[in-house]
């Protein structure tokens, strides 16, 4: 069974048909750049040309970067334009898409559930954070494999400021940081943070950089939970998009 999925970030939309058997995509995926500023409808446009590209025509699947709510209804905006909060995403971008029935989820939420069923978090009981580390920080909580939605623990406060400001891929880039000091000052200091509050049994890092995870894994240090790579790397928004729009 196919179902497309979509993965709206900070930096890039991206899609693709999805294998829900496999847990994998069907075809490979499509990129177009997040315009500036990103508004509902020119990152309704850009969904459009995505899904246009592969000729589309059934259920989508598409994260978002902040708290969705009824699948629906956007509550915060991060790395998107303010005027998202409240948006209905998931009527403007039905209408966008020629009225093909849409589900909107959470970034990290949807990553979460594809690491959960086919990636790393595959069969792990007890709590398990799942964290995106990109343009800023996505974070999805599980607790015995059941999802606690919408945990947005990107912004945390770590040392005065969001935790995404310090401690996201970006942050590294913007700062000229080595993937050595990155790892053992920023996200150490931050793993350590969420697992005081938590008390996580493992830790799945994902977003782009877990494609890089041998340049800064070994150098987290101090941290109790066992951590791991995602499985699915940068793909699993897509996956897990897809999963929801075919209601897994």
């Amino acid at each position: 069974m196919q179902i497309f999925g979509v993965d709206i970030g900070g930096s890039g939309i991206k899609g693709a048909p999805v294998d829900l058997d496999k847990g994998d995509l069907a075809q490979e995926r499509h990129k177009v750049l997040t315009p500036h500023p990103a508004t509902p409808d020119a990152v309704a446009d850009g969904v459009k040309q995505v899904v246009d590209h592969f000729g589309w025509t059934g259920p989508v699947g598409v994260t978002f970067p902040g708290v969705v709510t009824d699948g629906a209804t956007i509550r915060t905006a991060a790395n998107v334009d303010d005027s998202w909060i409240d948006t209905d995403a998931r009527a403007l971008l039905g209408e966008r898409l020629g009225g093909l029935p849409v589900t909107v989820v959470n970034d990290a939420d949807a990553a979460g559930v594809a690491e959960m069923h086919f990636g790393a978090g595959r069969d792990r009981r007890g709590t398990v954070i799942l964290l995106t580390l990109g343009t800023g920080i996505g974070s999805a909580v599980f607790v015995d494999g059941v999802l606690v939605p919408n945990t947005e623990l990107g912004h945390l406060e770590l040392d005065g400021h969001d935790a995404e400001k310090r401690a996201s891929s970006k942050a590294r880039e913007d700062h000229d940081m080595t993937w050595e000091h990155w790892a053992a000052h920023r996200v150490s200091k931050y793993l350590a943070h969420v697992e005081m509050l938590f008390s996580p049994e493992l830790f799945i890092i994902g977003g782009g950089v877990s494609r890089k995870a041998h340049k800064f894994l070994p150098h987290i240090e101090g941290i109790k939970a066992e951590i791991v790579p995602a499985q699915l790397q940068n793909n699993a928004g897509i996956v897990g998009a897809a999963m929801r729009a075919a209601g897994r």
